[in-house]
């Protein structure tokens, strides 16, 4: 039986490949991004798109109404909407304090607070029992990302996905985060990464390789299945081996 698939960030990287698998199964999907001209040349079969900012209480607010109309029911939340900061606006200032202000706000709206609204906005829309909650979480929340900000945005979802696994358990949805590593073919690293430090973070895994947007994909996949119905509350790495979980 098809099933509803709502996906954040579902316009490119690791967003598009779990709206692409879940559309091979003949699911209906529900891609949301910001960028309206990424969501129409996403290219999934058959999916509706939503362009909105889910920072945004009333843009939430309104996909909450579009999810409504179209779907009713959740059966899996995907959320993949995130970066650290790049197609943002710089800080704009050469004051320290101003500028740390200005990174950190721009990650925990960009990785915590999207998420966090989204997931308020359609909780009682998911399905029970069989309701699946996904957070996109990374490598950088257990080793840091810099100056801090990202990885911290990050690892904020950790808690919220506990606590949220809590609640709603009784109702027969679980609730996981993905954490990928070094992942090719994203925007995350802009225009490209240097190759030395390409080499480096390849150097760090088990398989020799970097990750793909599929590679995350699959196990989002299996998280949302059947077989993954008594896993909750969990934090899967998907790194090669780059960092052993704690």
């Amino acid at each position: 039986m098809a099933r509803n698939i709502v996906v954040s960030g579902g316009g490119s990287g690791i967003g598009l490949a779990a709206a692409r698998v879940f559309a091979a199964d003949g699911d209906r999907v529900v891609l949301l991004g910001r960028r309206p001209e990424v969501l129409e040349r996403a290219g999934v079969p058959g999916a509706l798109t939503r362009a909105a900012d889910l920072s945004d209480v009333g843009d939430v607010r309104g996909v909450a109404r579009f999810v409504a109309e179209e779907l009713g029911t959740v059966d899996v939340l995907v959320h993949a909407a995130g970066g650290n900061g790049q197609l943002e606006p710089a800080a704009g200032t050469d004051d320290p304090l101003e500028r740390a202000a200005h990174e950190w706000g721009v990650n925990f709206r960009l990785n915590t607070l999207t998420a966090v609204l989204l997931t308020e906005a359609l909780k009682e829309r998911l399905a029970e029992p069989g309701g699946r909650v996904l957070f996109l979480s990374s490598i950088a929340a257990y080793r840091g990302s810099g100056s801090g900000a990202y990885g911290a945005a990050k690892a904020a979802l950790h808690p919220y996905a506990h606590d949220l696994a809590r609640q709603l358990g009784p109702r027969g949805i679980t609730v996981n985060v993905v954490a990928p590593g070094y992942v090719e073919d994203t925007e995350f690293f802009g225009p490209g990464i240097d190759p030395a430090r390409r080499e480096r973070l390849v150097a760090e895994t088990s398989t020799g390789r970097a990750g793909t947007p599929g590679d995350v994909a699959a196990t989002l996949h299996w998280l949302a299945s059947p077989g993954a119905a008594h896993v909750t509350s969990q934090v899967v790495q998907v790194n090669g081996g780059a960092e052993r979980g704690h």
